[in-house]
């Protein structure tokens, strides 16, 4: 919300609603949905889900989502079978690693692309490789995987690298070692959907909001350190950014 996006939606199992209720999240509207024993988002949340998204314009899925079977048959059946615009991160991305044919499945039944904001070990879980190989030759490998699968991809890490599908290319030089802290990963995510929500491609939504989410970070560790700064600070320090950035 700090990044754009006017009204948001949290889908969550309806249990925790209460506690979201208790700790008074006023800037967030809450979708309480089916959920497993264990308290997970359950494969039965997709007719709701499908329905609210008929007035959605841009979908985030995977922070916090957890790996329960039934949850991420939720996260194939919404990604290959919803056209709307997509983020997909964090345990979105694990309930894919053994199925990333849904994305050229998906890019026949819609012209919308996905965005994916995968860090060094999310890329080698979905190409089924060493985290070595990712990293040696990082370039190559966010090039290859967006356009084969026509998405957009953040290739998270030290120079963060957006990669389009028609060839587009972007290394963020924002950003420092501070930022690699629970969370941070979650934000970007959020920036993203923000830009892609107000009109951004999604190659620029991507670029923007990795440069963005740097600036942020900079700003975050001259105030707090390098040592001591956490994902919510980055946030804090949106409003100036986007400001300096303007």
């Amino acid at each position: 919300m700090r990044s754009g996006a006017g009204l948001v939606t949290l889908g969550v199992p309806k249990s925790l609603c209460a506690a979201f209720t208790r700790i008074k999240l006023a800037e967030v509207m809450l979708l309480p949905l089916a959920e497993t024993s264990d308290g997970c988002l359950s494969f039965k949340a997709y007719a709701k889900i499908s329905e609210f998204i008929k007035r959605a314009q841009v979908l985030l899925i995977g922070p916090g989502l957890g790996r329960n079977t039934s949850t991420q048959k939720l996260v194939r059946k919404i990604v290959s079978k919803q056209p709307v615009k997509m983020v997909i991160d964090a345990d979105g991305l694990n309930a894919l690693v053994k199925d990333t044919a849904i994305f050229k499945a998906r890019n026949l039944k819609t012209s919308r692309q996905i965005i994916i904001t995968p860090h060094e070990k999310e890329m080698a879980r979905l190409l089924n490789s060493s985290l070595l190989d990712v990293q040696k030759r990082r370039k190559e490998v966010a090039k290859k995987f967006a356009q084969y699968y026509n998405i957009t991809i953040i290739l998270k890490g030290h120079k963060s690298l957006v990669a389009g599908p028609k060839g587009e290319f972007y290394v963020n030089r924002t950003g420092n070692p501070g930022m690699a802290t629970a969370g941070s990963g979650d934000v970007l995510a959020g920036i993203v959907s923000a830009f892609l929500g107000q009109g951004l491609t999604e190659f620029q939504a991507a670029k923007y909001a990795a440069y963005l989410h740097g600036i942020a970070g900079d700003l975050a560790a001259r105030q707090m350190t390098q040592v001591s700064m956490i994902a919510s600070d980055i946030i804090d320090q949106i409003p100036r950014a986007v400001k300096m950035s303007s």
